[in-house]
């Protein structure tokens, strides 16, 4: 049994949000000194060379990344990387200062697995990141920045956000995902409409004089021919990948009480909506697109599953609020077995092993 498991059932008895936030000042103070640091990546970080994945112009150690949602503000994310996560994404990050929507927000569903979130962007916004980001440093393995809009903002007013954000956080990251499928925003607009994307590709593209890498966030609900025009569009003007997915709307086959809860479904019952929507979009690009999955990611097999259907990265939030601080180590250590057996010298060997 480990120190987690049992200290869990504690933090479970708190509100998810006070039990995240608290989480959030413990990794806050054991990353505040290099010796706390190393005693976390003595404890957890697990490196082996077949793991290591190159893409957008950087290395990760290893696959297995914290997803954005987890630290909004990158308050903790040299603790993350001690922790053995091979990448952070940080935010969503909106251009000022945001509440988000009404406590209680985030809600746990244990018999699930799950988890149900309606934050609504809340955030300190991107002045106060990119504090943070220039007093705290940048963390030793690569960061990915998810940027969004004010929930306040017009569809024009929406585009100008993106640009702000991506102006000021860019020169910090390895690569910016665009998120315009987050269910827990005002719906003023259609945030994911073809001409919408564009505009803020454009506005996107003539803003990047660094070239940093963008890629753009689906959610898991859409049908296929919707996910085929965001392709074409993504193709059109040569982004450098997707997040697939983000959280779901679907109630489908939940067994807890908190099921009705409005906001967007995470965790284990999204996994296989979100691996096939992996498949899709890899075959549907023949494998030339980069993918991060995100969606159900808990075990070496739940993130090899990703893997092998397309994705070159896997992210996990809620996997790592059941798992704990040793989830990146056991999930990696795992996936170097998976690889062993099935004859692949390097995850990137197996990346869309079972397209057809």
């Amino acid at each position: 049994m480990t120190l987690y498991s049992r200290v869990r059932p504690l933090a479970f008895k708190l509100p998810a949000e006070t039990a995240h936030d608290l989480g959030k000042r413990t990794l806050r103070a054991a990353q505040s000194t290099r010796p706390t640091r190393a005693a976390l990546s003595y404890a957890y970080r697990y490196d082996h060379p077949a793991l290591e994945v190159d893409l957008f112009d950087a290395t990760f150690p290893n696959p297995v990344g914290v997803a954005a949602g987890f630290d909004k503000n990158a308050e903790v994310t040299h603790a993350l990387s001690a922790l053995g996560f091979g990448f952070v994404e940080i935010g969503t990050v909106t251009p000022y200062p945001q509440e988000g929507n009404d406590r209680p927000r985030l809600f746990r569903l244990l018999e699930d697995e799950a988890m149900i979130n309606r934050m609504g962007f809340n955030g300190q916004g991107m002045e106060r990141v990119k504090s943070r980001l220039e007093g705290d440093g940048t963390p030793n393995i690569p960061l990915g920045v998810n940027v969004g809009k004010m929930n306040s903002s017009s569809e024009r007013e929406a585009i100008e956000d993106y640009r702000r954000v991506f102006d000021r956080l860019s020169p910090f990251s390895d690569y910016v995902v665009v998120n315009v499928s987050c269910p827990n925003t005002p719906d003023e607009f259609d945030e994911a409409s073809p001409d919408h994307l564009r505009a803020i590709f454009e506005t996107l593209e003539a803003e990047n004089d660094r070239n940093v890498p963008i890629l753009v966030k689906i959610g898991p609900d859409e049908p296929d021919e919707a996910i085929f025009d965001l392709v074409d569009i993504v193709r059109e003007f040569d982004l450098d990948g997707i997040v697939a997915t983000n959280t779901s709307t679907s109630r489908k086959g939940l067994a807890s009480s908190r099921r009705e809860e409005w906001g967007g479904l995470s965790g284990k019952p999204i996994a296989d909506r979100s691996t096939e929507v992996i498949r899709t979009l890899a075959e549907y690009t023949d494998g030339e697109l980069p993918i991060i999955g995100v969606g159900g990611v808990d075990s070496a097999t739940s993130a090899y599953e990703k893997i092998r259907a397309g994705a070159s990265l896997v992210q996990l939030y809620t996997g790592f609020v059941y798992g704990g601080p040793s989830t990146a180590k056991r999930i990696n250590r795992g996936l170097v077995k998976l690889l062993e057996r099935d004859g692949f010298s390097s995850i990137e060997d197996a990346v869309g092993a079972d397209l057809e």
